[in-house]
């Protein structure tokens, strides 16, 4: 899919048709979502999930089935679909922030969504160099070939740093064209841990980024249309929060309440419930998953029975 003079040329379903470009939902569905194509693609079909909507698509369609009338979309790379929201091709969508600034795609920003392919941990774009490599800062790289995919914000780093270096465009596997290609790369991180692998060292950070929902501002003035788009936003963020946290209820001897509450802070405003017998509660929580290991024994020692830790689907507060 690709803009040019105004118009849409249509591959998503296998033809050179063109169409004009504008909202593609001003009819019946009521939104049509632009959604990450790639790598993002699994982790976002199972963040819908999670948030109560069942995406499912062929293996290689770029047109999902969405199991909501109001809702209609297509798979396309992150890297164009804050164009095509800006546009009103898409009424909104999900694409990272780098993507946003890259294009400078003048769009409404709804919500954060911090998920990635592996992790929830926000990604960050690095300038980097072979560890043997002389350059220690920026300005070490006057004159010299810098690759990288985020070609534009890069452009605007080296400027706005003073330093003339010559940018060009990578069509992927950029960390293995140092340093026989090029001087350097900007490429995109989570952990690092690929470029310790290609033995490369970070030299600075152009960019934080994460994933974001956002929307086309005519859209986004529509009050029908912006009231689903907050729908969505709030059951995916809901989703999200879910994801690191479980529920937990149990039994309690009343008497141990006030010693429980004080030993385990983190069962901050749990409910509390009378049981048949008068000297017992249930208590029913949510907390961190990641401390459930060490709160279970602890229980047991305050004389807690009968607990059991169950997924979220959706946390929304």
């Amino acid at each position: 899919m690709c803009l040019e003079s105004g118009h849409v040329e249509n591959k998503l379903e296998g033809t050179s048709r063109e169409v004009s470009l504008g909202p593609v939902s001003a009819n019946a569905p009521l939104l049509m979502l632009g959604l990450p194509k790639g790598s993002l693609e699994e982790s976002t079909k199972n963040l819908f999930a999670k948030a109560g909507w069942k995406i499912t698509t062929s293996s290689r369609s770029y047109k999902p089935s969405i199991d909501d009338p109001e809702l209609d979309g297509r798979f396309v790379r992150a890297q164009e679909v804050s164009r095509y929201v800006e546009h009103g091709f898409f009424d909104c969508g999900l694409t990272g922030y780098d993507w946003i600034q890259e294009n400078n795609s003048d769009v409404v920003e709804v919500c954060d969504l911090v998920y990635s392919r592996a992790s929830n941990l926000k990604s960050r774009w690095v300038l980097c160099v072979p560890e043997s490599s002389p350059v220690k800062t920026v300005a070490d790289l006057v004159g010299k070939r810098v690759a990288t995919e985020l070609i534009n914000t890069t452009k605007r780093f080296f400027s706005e740093k003073g330093v003339a270096a010559e940018i060009e465009f990578s069509w992927g596997a950029t960390e293995v064209k140092v340093p026989d290609l090029v001087d350097a790369i900007v490429d995109i991180t989570e952990t690092g841990s690929s470029l310790r692998a290609n033995k490369l060292r970070i030299v600075d950070t152009l960019l934080y980024t994460n994933t974001k929902l956002i929307a086309n501002k005519a859209s986004w003035a529509n009050s029908a249309k912006r009231k689903k788009i907050e729908i969505i936003a709030l059951l995916l963020r809901g989703a999200l929060e879910a994801g690191s946290k479980v529920g937990l209820k149990l039994n309690l001897p009343k008497a141990s309440l006030e010693a429980l509450i004080k030993a385990l802070p983190s069962l901050r405003n749990p409910t509390i419930s009378p049981l048949s017998s008068p000297d017992w509660i249930a208590v029913e929580t949510i907390i961190d998953e990641s401390v459930v290991r060490e709160i279970i024994p602890q229980l047991k020692a305050l004389g807690a029975e009968g607990i059991v830790e169950y997924p979220l689907n959706k946390v929304v507060y």
